[in-house]
């Protein structure tokens, strides 16, 4: 569907490239759900610069790094897409940083976000708009650090799924552990496909193990199944899970089962930053088209950030000639619902926090 409005001057036109099937479907919704209304209150002023409307072309990513490439090439070739926002698997993400560095198009990765998206897999086309895999493994770190002090915790369990954000996010977390308390002890590591529906082994294996505690790396609608199982076992009640992955989606899709007391990790939880105007916006805008009991999750909150960015970036070029915005992206201080952040210069990453907590029900 393409969304958008015909005016006589020439659009601007984004392609958006996220799973409605496969592993990150449920992630997806928000942002799709989202999108649009930040499109159409720029719209309301005409679109970039008063002159040039967005419209916004989406496309199906199925979750695969082959129909994510396909799915780019065919936006960039014969939709003329200028920039592209997107995806959720970190696989597809790098498959897809080949056809944009290639094609010379802006892609704004508001999901996915394995640290070598920034890094090993590097290209001057594409901003990452969340906390890497590193920043959130790292963050992660440092509150189970605390942790095993207080508690005399001395060793642990990973499992985490078998694909390129799940092992980075395993990785460095076992790599910054180690530096900070090297006496802790992995004893086991874990690792289940992308799309495992039985999680009953893993969760066997870990309790016979008896660990201190457990490190996951499990997203989408693997993580929910996981959580499901494991509580059914009593899992929970036996091991310590501290930093599971738990975005908003999370919070809402169980809110009714979820285990409470279990520390969570997220990346742009709303209910942090309601004192922000941005972030006030954003929240009053979903809610009036999707009614008070739905919020804008973690992964809306950063594609709205992208595409007010790349709005602010235009209003400060005075172009939308992909090069200038590009130069003027690198190193730039932008206003986000988090807050100002700013771009690392040297890898596009926008320099944003993690954020941990205990699952709790508050008014």
């Amino acid at each position: 569907p393409r969304i958008g409005y015909s005016q006589d001057a020439e659009p601007y036109r984004i392609g958006v490239l996220l799973p409605t099937t496969g592993a990150g479907a449920n992630y997806s919704e928000r942002p799709i759900k989202g999108l649009p209304l930040i499109a159409a209150e720029i719209n309301k002023r005409g679109g970039f610069l008063g002159k040039h409307p967005i419209e916004l072309i989406f496309r199906d990513t199925q979750t695969k790094p082959d129909v994510g490439s396909r799915e780019a090439r065919s936006l960039i070739l014969n939709e003329k897409v200028k920039t592209i926002i997107g995806m959720w698997s970190s696989a597809v993400a790098m498959a897809v940083q080949e056809i944009v560095h290639e094609h010379k198009v802006l892609h704004l990765a508001a999901t996915s976000n394995s640290s070598k998206i920034v890094n090993e897999n590097y290209t001057p086309y594409t901003f990452l708009f969340g906390p890497n895999s590193q920043m959130q493994s790292s963050a992660t770190v440092v509150a189970v650090a605390r942790m095993i002090k207080e508690k005399g915790w001395k060793n642990y369990v990973t499992i985490g799924l078998d694909y390129e954000w799940g092992r980075d996010a395993q990785r460095v977390f076992v790599g910054e552990l180690a530096k900070i308390s090297p006496e802790t002890k992995l004893i086991k590591e874990l690792w289940a496909r992308l799309g495992e529906t039985d999680f009953t082994s893993y969760i066997t294996a870990i309790m016979g193990l008896k660990p201190d505690f457990v490190f996951g790396a499990i997203a989408g609608k693997d993580n929910e199944t996981f959580l499901q199982q494991a509580k059914g076992a009593g899992f929970f009640q036996r091991v310590s899970y501290p930093g599971v992955f738990l975005p908003v989606t999370e919070l809402m899709q169980q809110r009714s089962t979820l285990p409470r007391g279990i520390i969570g990790l997220n990346r742009c939880p709303f209910f942090a930053h309601m004192d922000n105007p941005i972030m006030k916006k954003y929240v009053e805008l979903y809610q009036n088209k999707f009614g008070k009991n739905d919020y804008p999750d973690d992964f809306a909150c950063m594609y709205f950030d992208s595409l007010n960015a790349l709005d602010q970036i235009i209003t400060r070029v005075g172009t939308t000639e992909t090069e200038q915005v590009r130069k003027a992206m690198t190193g730039a201080t932008i206003e986000t619902c988090r807050g100002k952040l700013t771009f690392r210069d040297c890898n596009n990453q926008l320099d944003c926090p993690s954020y941990l907590g205990k699952v709790a029900d508050v008014p």
